[in-house]
């Protein structure tokens, strides 16, 4: 018991964590090196070497992070996310499992478990997940009920953009984004001077409304994780609080009898 709880206090220690995220920073590069020929020619064994250690690391380290939480290890979803990365580099990259070899690099992910501010923007990010699939569904429905109004509008154009709905809706979601809206406004304004109606309202439903909403969903999954600090008016109140209980102190010393003190002190 005793050697489970060293263990235990080791690997939570922070000096572990940064030797860990160090591991994992070298192991990133090494592998991102791997992919120059002329470094893989000369520093190849170097490149594996540095390779194999890093995964003894972390094979060492997940192995004693196991053994000092037991079932704990499984209740935090970024262990569960260690394991099967580290699990995964682990396979044999030969025959049919060559491509793992190329997977190698989720390791690096690692850093995202490792740091804890990083931590909390993939866990606001998940936690937006509902919000943006409703908000996605919605642009679909956007993107629909405009594919249909516009093939109805611009397809005696014989613009190309508009021919079916499928195209449509295509060019639709790049002008969403931002792309060129403005060419494919001004090729359909040669024949139909008023096209920029449509593209008009469209964008300022389509891009500046969704999209922000996007934004607006994503911010407030991320304000939520982000540790509770006090308001400014939190820390007003707090500092009157103070001022409020040294005044009542010094009152309370004011208004004691003289006598008190003294008869208190000869007694």
């Amino acid at each position: 018991m005793f050697l489970r709880e060293r263990i235990a206090a080791i690997v939570d220690s922070r000096r572990f964590q940064q030797l860990i995220i160090g591991v994992i920073v070298v192991n990133a590069v090494a592998l991102g090196c791997e992919t120059s020929p002329a470094l893989v020619a000369e520093y190849g064994g170097l490149l594996d070497a540095l390779d194999h250690v890093a995964l003894t690391i972390f094979v060492v380290e997940l192995a004693a992070r196991l053994y000092a939480h037991r079932l704990g290890f499984f209740r935090d979803p970024w262990n569960c996310f260690d394991l099967v990365v580290v699990g995964i580099s682990l396979l044999p990259a030969a025959g049919p499992l060559s491509v793992v070899r190329s997977l190698r690099i989720l390791r690096a992910l690692r850093l995202v478990a490792m740091v804890p501010s990083m931590r909390r923007v993939v866990t606001a990010l998940v936690k937006s997940i509902p919000g943006l699939l409703s908000l996605s569904g919605l642009l679909m429905l956007l993107l629909y009920v405009g594919g249909v109004v516009a093939i109805n509008l611009f397809r005696p154009s014989g613009d190309a953009r508009f021919e079916d709905l499928g195209s449509t809706i295509l060019t639709l979601f790049q002008i969403t984004t931002g792309d060129s809206w403005s060419e494919v406004m001004r090729d359909l304004m040669v024949a139909q001077p008023l096209a920029w109606i449509f593209f008009v309202v469209y964008l300022l439903v389509g891009t500046f409304t969704m999209l922000n909403l996007f934004i607006a969903v994503v911010c407030s999954a991320m304000e939520s994780e982000m540790p509770d600090r006090p308001s400014s008016d939190q820390l007003v109140l707090a500092e009157l609080q103070a001022l409020r209980d040294e005044v009542r102190t010094l009152s309370a010393d004011r208004l004691r009898p003289v006598g008190s003190a003294d008869r208190g002190s000869t007694n």
